[in-house]
């Protein structure tokens, strides 16, 4: 029976290594479980040393391709909220989260949290050690959460607002999914066409002692340059991909990118919805958690990506530190409708601003679930025209040569 060589964490924490026999890692894990050792790395396999580096090179390099996602950590949290709120100490909930974790990567992780716990840290600190996986927004609420003693309760609602964002980004991803995978199998389609079909077809002209139609030299001269010089395009579409990427990530080149999806037809409005969106409902969950508003403020600007919205809450918090409501600023901008703002304003007279906030998050989301929909609806038939407006140019340049040859011939 093979001997390995593990390292793994005891109920108290604390870090073990050591050497026991098993048929497989597999079964090693089951074994240590039973006494209360969750293994968390297979050093390797005494006495078979090639076998054991490449298992233990196996599981470091799912270690690290593992990508840990939102829906990960929104199940992770949900799970963590529901022990905590039955009363199973940090401890105990932390290792019951090990112990059922699939991913790896996610697996150190928590064992690293819980070690950091058990060695005096804050829950939120030994998160923070971690902020690919722990956003600062999830450690500031935690935070707070452990500051107020009704961890359970953030907890709760952070699951709610992480499951809440991954769906919304789902729906958006999906949306658009479809009508990519159609202009990519219609530019597939059309290059070969122009670099198979046409060229054969377009033959039986060479010979001909007639005037080509216009449409018919056009369409030949285009599938010439693609067959002849498609490298050359490749190379042009790289450069302008990569030009673009990098003009994009200058600070004036994402301004001005920025301000352009904003005001960009069909889209910009959309965009702007979904941004004021996460705002405000990021912003709620952070105050219904005892987050301070200017630290919320400062979390939130980092949860929106426009950088033109950004700088409008970057100034609307320094106006909320020298004693303006937060309203004003955003009204003063120019950039938020005023539904936001004016509910903000009865938010903020009222005593309910997180409820407000709660109320704007979800009607902009409604109204942009509303306006994907029409748009992947509108979409399609405008592509099934554009596909079929070019595969009728297509014929229309072939058969109409074709038709005067034999009006010759006859």
């Amino acid at each position: 029976m093979p001997v390995f060589e593990y390292r793994g964490l005891n109920e108290a924490g604390k870090t073990l290594t050591g050497l026991r026999d098993a048929d497989s890692p597999k079964t090693l894990r089951t074994n240590l479980r039973r006494e209360g050792i969750f293994l968390t790395e297979v050093l390797g396999e005494k006495g078979q040393a090639e076998q054991a580096n490449g298992a233990s090179k196996r599981v470091n390099l799912m270690a690290l391709t593992e990508r840990i996602t939102a829906e990960d950590i929104s199940i992770l949290t949900r799970q963590l909220a529901v022990l905590i709120g039955a009363g199973v100490t940090l401890i105990e909930a932390l290792t019951a989260l090990i112990d059922q974790v699939e991913k790896e990567k996610l697996k150190r992780i928590l064992s690293d949290v819980k070690q950091r716990v058990n060695e005096g840290s804050s829950l939120a600190d030994a998160m923070a050690a971690h902020p690919k996986a722990f956003t600062g927004l999830f450690i500031n609420m935690i935070r707070a959460g452990e500051s107020s003693g009704a961890l359970d309760v953030v907890l709760v609602r952070l699951a709610d607002f992480t499951e809440a964002s991954a769906k919304l980004r789902q729906k958006v991803t999906g949306a658009m999914t479809y009508p990519a995978i159609m202009v990519l199998m219609s530019l597939v389609i059309l290059i070969i066409l122009f670099t198979f079909v046409v060229p054969k077809v377009t033959k039986i002209f060479e010979d001909a002692k007639v005037t080509l139609p216009i449409t018919t030299r056009m369409l030949i001269f285009t599938s010439n340059l693609t067959r002849d010089y498609w490298y050359v395009f490749l190379v042009l579409i790289g450069m302008g991909v990569y030009g673009f990427f990098r003009w994009r990530a200058s600070e004036a080149g994402r301004k001005k990118w920025d301000r352009f999806t904003l005001k960009a037809p069909v889209f910009g409005n959309m965009l702007r919805m979904l941004s004021i969106a996460r705002f405000a409902r990021t912003l709620s969950t952070l105050l219904k958690s005892g987050v301070p508003l200017l630290s919320s403020m400062d979390i939130v600007k980092n949860i929106v990506s426009n950088s033109v919205l950004t700088k409008v809450i970057e100034d609307a918090r320094e106006s909320i530190r020298e004693g303006e409501s937060i309203a004003t600023p955003l009204k003063r901008s120019g950039e938020f409708p005023p539904l936001v703002y004016h509910m903000i304003s009865i938010g903020e007279r009222s005593g309910q601003l997180e409820e407000m906030l709660v109320n704007v998050a979800s009607a902009y989301e409604t109204q942009v679930d509303v306006r994907i929909g029409a748009l992947t609806s509108l979409l399609e038939p405008v592509l099934i025209v554009v596909m079929g407006g070019v595969v009728a140019f297509i014929v229309f340049s072939i058969l109409m040569p074709i038709l005067q040859l034999n009006t010759v011939i006859h």
